[in-house]
């Protein structure tokens, strides 16, 4: 669990930013297409943070990349502060958080699947620790959104205070973690490797799938309050707090429903899922159509049931897929795939002179559901398929592989 907070740390200091993007334009005077070219940046620093974080945690360990990079995502926040009054401090900020958020991610997820499972942990449910890793981000997530919209809605010197909450959390929850044990596993000289990405299950099964992880979240944040507030100004920041609680939020709480669905295959997760982000992009087209914002948080909760679904799924195939040796590596690129939708609000405005916001989201709605092909171009059933991964991790386990 101590693990496992920094991983909702790292998800409450990349999202307490982005209900905030009302305020900056208010504020400061941004246009929508800077606003949410700020929101981009962060993917600009993430990228580097994934695919460096990952390898070095496979090399060098877990906990020390994990550790370090809070305490970084911490410094980020303080610049983010200080970007109130000096705009550069926005882009250092969220460049900083991009790059640490990124490490977090790629060790962070590897750490606590590998502690939850043996001989550091006592689940033995294929996919258990991918679930909890997937839950503790989605909390970070969304009740970070809620809070700072809150605390910019209500506080004093909004811009600055909304992000007192992550240095405290960063400040409690360092310490707790601090006496994790290390978990990376040494490569044996003439071992075998997976194929990491290389992998046609990943390629074909992973890789299209995990770009809709935070395309369904940032539609909530960051497209839909600006479409729905029209008729309510001043009220942007705090629905864009509660989209945010809403979509994470409820990709945690579905995650029950989750694990009763994979028993029937780990795939049942994404045809269960993605249908779900069709209907949730359907429901907010129509919401900015006829701005309702009641319908608008419909959507997102759809939205969120959604990214519950193939956010797991991705995780899991991941585990299943990458050696011990190099599941952060794998895992750092899932989530590089995966953050690709997180540009999504910035290309809406860059098509919204040429494109209506209800219609893009209706071509996404198609998209979504196309995606699901991937879903079923595998030939080996998930029932063979799990049941191979149970016979590894048990030979893992008895320390014959």
């Amino acid at each position: 669990m101590p693990a496992g907070l920094l991983l909702m740390v790292a998800g409450w200091g990349a999202n307490q930013f982005s209900p905030l993007l009302g305020a900056y334009r208010g504020e400061l005077g941004l246009s929508p297409s800077a606003a949410t070219g700020l929101l981009a940046l962060y993917v600009v620093g993430l990228v580097p943070g994934l695919l460096f974080g990952g390898p070095l945690a496979d090399r060098r360990g877990r906990r020390p990349v994990v550790l370090w990079s809070i305490v970084i995502n911490a410094a980020a926040t303080v610049a983010l502060m200080l970007g109130a009054h000096v705009v550069p401090g926005l882009v250092i900020g969220r460049l900083l958080v991009g790059v640490s958020t990124g490490a977090v991610l790629a060790a962070g997820s590897a750490w606590v699947r590998d502690l939850s499972h043996p001989p550091f942990g006592t689940a033995t449910e294929d996919g258990a620790g991918a679930r909890r890793a997937g839950v503790l981000l989605a909390v970070g997530f969304s009740v970070s959104g809620l809070a700072s919209a809150l605390v910019a809605t209500w506080g004093p010197f909004p811009l600055v205070s909304a992000y007192v909450p992550h240095l405290l959390l960063c400040a409690v929850t360092l310490p707790l973690a601090w006496r994790c044990p290390e978990t990376r596993v040494e490569h044996e000289a003439g071992a075998p490797r997976g194929r990491g990405a290389r992998d046609p299950r990943f390629l074909r099964r992973v890789a299209p799938v995990a770009p809709w992880i935070f395309l369904c979240p940032t539609v909530g944040f960051a497209v839909l309050p600006a479409q729905v507030t029209a008729h309510a100004p001043g009220f942007e920041v705090l629905y864009a707090g509660l989209s945010t609680l809403c979509a994470p939020g409820f990709g945690a709480v579905v995650q029950p429903w989750a694990r009763r669905i994979a028993r029937n295959g780990v795939r049942a997760t994404a045809v269960f899922g993605l249908p779900a982000i069709a209907a949730g992009l359907v429901l907010a087209a129509i919401a900015a159509w006829q701005v309702q914002p009641w319908l608008g948080l419909l959507a997102s909760l759809t939205l969120g049931t959604g990214y519950g679904f193939v956010s797991t799924y991705c995780l899991t195939m991941v585990g299943r897929i990458a050696g011990p040796a190099e599941l952060a590596g794998l895992t750092a690129i899932m989530w590089v795939l995966a953050y690709l939708g997180f540009c999504t609000p910035f290309v809406i405005s860059l098509l919204s002179g040429v494109v209506s916001v209800p219609v893009v989201l209706l071509v996404l709605a198609g998209l979504a559901l196309l995606t699901l092909l991937s879903a079923r171009d595998e030939a080996d059933g998930d029932g063979h398929e799990g049941r191979r991964a149970q016979r590894v991790q048990r030979l893992r386990d008895s320390g014959v592989l």
